[in-house]
């Protein structure tokens, strides 16, 4: 056996070539946002064959009808029970739902625009103090978020004499706009970051200000391209409001389950009410989706 110790390729200096076979771990490198990457969700479930997607969702439907329940209560029944709640599930549960949806959206992407241009400004502190906000709520979990907001936001205010409640949905709103403001936030940041630097030196030679530039040269630029990004996560938030649900907001899940309550509770309840929440959450979110793929495809920037 040889003496000779045979050196480490990429670590020994002395070798000839600086490769490795081992693998390693690549560097991260951050994209911008308005790619396509950023609409993972809406691809997938734009992806989603309607007729598919509607078919897997009978079967747990009509499986009941396969299986008699005990104690006589059978699966008519079960949808005959669904239909008389379902004008109240669908005005009262899932219009809220959509009220969170909407209002969250509003506050976050205000708040977002906000925090997305002090990430881009040229005072470093204030950049700084941007940037933490914005990692900070945009990697801590939604729930916890829902917790914190519902725990800490006291239940009623009293000003000038006067006592005013504040709704459980209210300070679902703003628990949920916290995230939302923060991924806000980076698409503000990645839509003016993906402009040109040309325009911002074309600008500058025509003497125009900081804020000049921002506002009439820049932002008109990259608005279209933040939209797709814009509507993706907006899906994404409708699908999520039902978490609310956890903390006591009667919106479509929890009017579901006091229905089912009301219903005595068969066990053949449970694939038509939650069917049903499927279902109308999919009609909902799929034609977003659709319509966020053809605007992503329709404002794609042309390299």
């Amino acid at each position: 056996m040889s003496s000779r110790i045979r050196p480490i390729p990429g670590i020994d200096p002395g070798h000839p070539t600086r490769g490795t076979d081992l693998p390693v771990l690549k560097p991260f490198r951050v994209g911008i946002y308005g790619h396509a990457s950023d609409l993972s969700f809406c691809r997938w479930l734009e992806g989603l064959n309607p007729k598919s997607v509607l078919a897997v969702a009978m079967i747990p439907l009509v499986w009941p009808f396969v299986v008699f329940a005990q104690g006589g209560y059978s699966t008519a029944d079960a949808f005959e029970a669904l239909w008389r709640w379902l004008p109240f599930l669908v005005s009262h549960g899932f219009a809220l739902n959509i009220l969170i949806s909407f209002f969250t959206m509003l506050i976050g992407t205000i708040a977002g625009i906000l925090v997305g241009l002090g990430q881009v400004s040229p005072f470093r502190a204030l950049s700084k103090f941007s940037w933490f906000i914005t990692q900070l709520f945009r990697n801590s979990p939604w729930l916890v978020l829902l917790f914190i907001v519902m725990l800490a936001f006291p239940f009623e205010i009293e000003f000038a004499g006067q006592i005013f409640l504040i709704p459980d949905w209210i300070k679902a709103v703003f628990g949920l706009s916290l995230p939302i403001m923060a991924n806000i936030s980076e698409i503000v940041r990645g839509g003016i970051q993906s402009v040109q630097t040309g325009q911002w030196e074309a600008a500058e030679s025509l003497a125009f200000t900081r804020r000049q530039t921002l506002w009439q040269i820049i932002l008109p630029q990259c608005f279209k391209r933040m939209i797709p990004p814009w509507m993706n996560w907006y899906a994404i938030l409708t699908m999520a409001t039902p978490l609310v649900s956890l903390l006591g907001v009667e919106e479509l899940v929890t009017l579901s389950r006091q229905a089912m309550e009301a219903e005595d509770n068969h066990p053949e309840l449970l694939m038509p009410f939650f069917g049903f929440a499927l279902v109308i959450f999919f009609l909902y979110c799929y034609p977003i989706a659709k319509w966020t793929v053809r605007l992503e495809q329709k404002f794609a920037i042309k390299t």
